[in-house]
């Protein structure tokens, strides 16, 4: 039970942070598909910092350090999805799809790229950051914990003051419901939406690191995020753009990801004689059973993936 519980508690703060990155983005007014894509930089920037960097460094200095620098590689490959969206009015769900394939083949490109240079007989994808990650984990009374866990329960906290108890907040979801009005009153509509999607950039990027880091030392780019980025944006959707909602819903989805690794600890599991891809299939297949039945009462912001023109007021 305690493998099951650590687990939940990991892949929930994934989806947790990656959903809040697209929940921000959305009540801009901009559809960030492109999250996939945007986990996969971020946790190429992550773990190519950690490779560079001491296992020996102390816990606190290692999280900072590979945290700044995931957020920052996922914030600077969101502004392809901003100059895009924002300045060019270019359709918001073809650049977030261009997004994820241009990431994951970027990334091994990459990767392969950095390996054949330290070994011209190394064509791997994959990079190494063994004893550095330890950094990230820690124990309480026998249970294994995660930083990062610790990390997303303040982020929620921070996402639900900032969208519902500050000005910004206001400013940012009112340009994602009625742009003109925003701008009537002297809101600058693009530096908000911009302001958006970079939030949705880091916070996606932070995800990626966490993602990859999660009980393995190595991670092949060319794998991808394995379908994360559109888990979150399923429980985005299901937590109704709500960050308190969209948390419930990240450990519902983060359960059924977990069981998929710990499922053979469990004999009653084991004893049904389910193959092991249906486990790892049941978090997709809930996520489409979900937004089945949910899909038709969700209120997304209206002004949603529609270009903001100053002109049309």
């Amino acid at each position: 039970m305690a493998i099951l519980i650590s687990y939940t508690l990991i892949f929930a703060a994934i989806l947790l942070l990656v959903a809040l990155g697209g929940c921000f983005s959305e009540h801009s007014g901009v559809i960030n598909i492109g999250l996939e894509g945007i986990m996969v930089i971020g946790a190429l920037g992550g773990a190519l910092i950690m490779q560079v960097l001491s296992p020996e460094l102390p816990a606190i200095f290692m999280i900072l350090i590979v945290m700044v620098i995931s957020m920052l590689s996922g914030m600077i490959y969101s502004l392809l999805l901003a100059v895009a969206a924002i300045n060019f009015s270019a359709d918001q769900t073809l650049v977030g799809t261009a997004m994820n394939m241009l990431a994951t083949a970027g990334a091994t490109v990459i990767v392969r790229a950095i390996n054949s240079a330290a070994d011209a007989s190394n064509v791997s994808s994959a990079l190494r950051y063994g004893k550095q990650k330890d950094a990230f984990g820690f124990d309480i009374a026998g249970f294994s914990f995660n930083w990062f866990v610790v990390i997303t329960v303040i982020i929620l906290i921070a996402a639900n003051i900032v969208l519902y108890k500050t000005k910004f907040g206001l400013r940012l979801r009112a340009c994602g419901e009625h742009p003109q009005a925003a701008d009537s009153v002297g809101i600058n509509v693009y530096l908000m939406r911009y302001a958006g999607v970079l939030i949705s950039g880091a916070l996606g990027g932070l995800g990626g690191i966490v993602y990859i880091t999660t009980g393995v030392s190595e991670w092949k780019f060319e794998y991808g995020v394995a379908g994360f980025g559109f888990l979150a944006l399923a429980v985005m959707i299901f937590g109704q753009w709500k960050p308190t909602r969209i948390a419930l819903a990240a450990l519902l989805f983060g359960l059924f990801r977990s069981l998929s690794n710990v499922y053979v600890a469990f004999d009653s599991l084991v004893s049904l004689g389910i193959p092991s891809y249906v486990y790892n299939m049941m978090p997709y297949i809930v996520s489409l059973v979900v937004l089945a039945l949910t899909s038709g009462k969700s209120r997304a912001p209206k002004a949603e993936g529609i270009p903001y023109d100053k002109s049309m007021r």
